[in-house]
């Protein structure tokens, strides 16, 4: 399946307003790799569960992509979000970010881990990535835009460390010991991904951070 995005903004394009933002994380991870960044972030929670800070909003942190061709480490700058039917949630310019890529982000309120699935769910809306937090920050009315980072596809799944994630966004590790013993060698991969996911987010925290007005 072709993946149906821009292509990466140009380190000189138009930006958009940037870390007087605040970047919204549902995982601890995200917020050290965007606050590494320079930026301005809050943890949320999965689900955007915990309360929220006040101001304009930035759904930022991992994703999985839905279709071939995004791997590892790739930034995603939504254009619209939808839910799981197609039905646009938001949408609004994409948040400039150097090398990513434009496309549809799904706000799917689970974890898709197979692939079949995630195929269906992109032919469905049209989506490339998915999440479970930018429904609950577009209802808010204050989503200036949603930034992720791929680290999980459809030919290689997050696996058992998808479970990992407690409610407030911080690491089960007795989940991760767990999916070391039984999936070894699929949890290193999805680590060493979520590793680059992770450093690709710090550097897009650092770009916005960058732009921020003195």
């Amino acid at each position: 399946m072709d993946v149906p995005v821009a292509a990466p903004d140009s380190a000189d394009a138009p930006s958009e307003p940037g870390p007087w933002l605040m970047l919204a994380c549902a995982l601890a991870v995200e917020e050290k790799a965007a606050r590494a960044g320079g930026a301005r972030a809050a943890r949320i929670g999965l689900g955007a569960g915990l309360p929220l800070p006040e101001g304009r909003l930035v759904a930022f942190g991992l994703t999985g992509a839905l279709v071939d061709g995004l791997a590892p480490g790739t930034l995603v700058t939504a254009r619209r979000v939808v839910d799981e039917e197609g039905t646009v949630l938001w949408e609004d310019e994409p948040v400039h970010v150097p090398g990513a890529v434009t496309g549809v982000v799904c706000d799917t309120g689970a974890i898709v881990d197979d692939a079949a699935a995630r195929l269906e769910l992109a032919r469905r809306t049209g989506a490339v990535a998915v999440d479970m937090e930018s429904a609950t920050l577009a209802a808010t009315g204050r989503l200036a835009g949603v930034i992720r980072a791929v680290a999980d596809t459809p030919e290689e799944p997050i696996g058992r460390l998808g479970q990992a994630a407690l409610p407030d966004g911080r690491t089960n590790w007795r989940t991760v010991l767990r999916a070391l013993l039984t999936e070894p060698r699929e949890t290193v991969r999805t680590a060493l991904a979520t590793k680059q996911a992770l450093t690709s987010l710090r550097s897009a925290a650092a770009s916005l951070a960058r732009e921020a007005p003195p």
